[in-house]
């Protein structure tokens, strides 16, 4: 064992980390719930576009301000420490929205919910590779990334049929999350994470990977940030699009067209597991614009919810290959005591754009209309995936030794 790892107190095997995986299926399946309801609250509650950005950009402002901590506390003090509070926090947040019935309570809520999906990439995604056995490390990165999306992808389609076919679908929806919540919360509490090692602690630093992984982990976030902005907007004003451009009310037709974005994002992950990762960040910033070309189609006078639903599912692979590519490349080249810490600098990167971006085009459809919001939003992202896909192209001819010879079968 290399030194300065974390001491393993059981063996290691791909149960344990699925276990973990589905401590992450459930925190993210809360993180996207409400998306089918935004519409229904702002048209109860009277607010605007902007504050409906605001309520969604609230979850991403807690959760990377958890990443700031999370991933290094993960590292020096063990995965459990981060994990059970933030799974306190999902709890408490399920509750919140069951009862909720007015702005405040909806900002909370987003609130604790970001916070606790920020233990989770960093404390969760890491435990489930630090569970599986070291030759199996490219399986646990594909486990971690599917069990993000598809978790991220169950909420709103979850949310999406209670609307459709209940008329009291919130406290249904947010009750059955509850439940989830708790048992998760049981789960982590009783999986046997390794002990953190020895660590020479030193004063608190942004983030960061160590700097001979510098590179690789720049690659993943040159991808997986435009990737996870086009989720973003569709999961945040997706349903604005739907029924103020498109005429498209149905709480139900928004809540699935998410769910097959993520479960599109999953798929994609096993489908192309066996490329090289330096594919899977070029066609992830490859789907992400194309993504935004369709999107700007959408809200012109071509657009359709046909059109609209292939823009969600081509947002969704490249968030999933984008996702699944910087995890690789944390797996297979950061070492074991670095692993959280380096997920949350990834994670901070790319969810920043996915906070700001959408919130800016909520405030700009205020005063210049959706459509041309819209496509204001579709042109920017799309120059940041043409840079990604030139920069990545140029600077990773060859991968490191290490990423490209594991040749192991990334499924479980």
């Amino acid at each position: 064992m290399e030194s300065g790892v974390l001491t393993q107190t059981s063996p290691r095997n791909l149960t344990r980390s699925l276990a973990a995986a589905i401590v992450v299926i459930a925190v993210f399946a809360l993180s996207n719930a409400a998306t089918p309801f935004y519409v229904q609250w702002q048209k109860a509650w009277a607010f605007s576009s902007g504050t409906l950005t605001i309520v969604f950009a609230t979850y991403i402002a807690g959760l990377i301000g958890a990443l700031l901590f999370a991933g290094r506390i993960a590292d020096e003090k063990g995965r459990k420490v981060v994990l059970i509070p933030g799974l306190v926090l999902a709890l408490a947040s399920s509750v919140i929205f069951l009862v909720a019935n007015n702005v405040l309570a909806l900002i909370i809520a987003r609130l604790f919910a970001g916070i606790s999906v920020g233990a989770i990439v960093t404390a969760g995604m890491a435990a489930v590779v630090d569970l599986a056995p070291e030759q199996r490390k490219r399986t646990a990165s594909l486990i971690a990334s599917s069990a993000m999306v598809l978790g991220a992808g169950l909420g709103p389609l979850l949310a999406g049929a209670v609307s459709r076919y209940s008329s009291t679908p919130q406290p249904l929806v947010f009750g059955l999350l509850v439940i989830t919540s708790a048992i998760a919360l049981v789960v982590a509490w009783t999986l046997p994470f390794p002990a953190p090692a020895s660590v020479k602690k030193s004063r608190w630093h942004f983030p960061a990977p160590p700097k001979e992984n510098w590179r690789e982990v720049s690659w993943g976030i040159a991808t997986f940030a435009p990737g996870i902005t086009a989720t973003s907007f569709v999961l945040s004003l997706g349903p604005s699009v739907l029924s103020k451009v498109l005429g498209q009310t149905d709480a139900l037709l928004a809540g699935l067209i998410a769910c097959c974005m993520f479960l599109a994002a999953t798929g994609v992950q096993f489908a192309l597991a066996k490329i090289s990762t330096r594919n899977h960040l070029l066609l992830s910033s490859s789907a992400a614009l194309v993504s935004t070309g369709l999107l700007i189609m959408t809200v012109s006078n071509a657009g359709s919810p046909v059109v609209f639903f292939v823009s969600a599912l081509l947002a969704g692979v490249a968030q999933g290959l984008g996702q699944l590519a910087g995890l690789t490349l944390i797996a297979t080249n950061v070492p074991i005591s670095h692993r959280a810490e380096s997920n949350a600098s990834l994670n901070i990167a790319g969810y920043i754009p996915a906070a700001l971006l959408p919130v800016l085009t909520g405030y700009l459809s205020d005063g210049a209309g959706l459509p041309v919001a819209v496509a204001t939003f579709a042109v920017i992202l799309s120059v940041a995936a043409v840079i990604a896909l030139v920069a990545v192209r140029i600077s990773s001819q060859v991968l490191t030794a290490k990423a490209e010879s594991d040749n192991e079968p990334a499924s479980a």
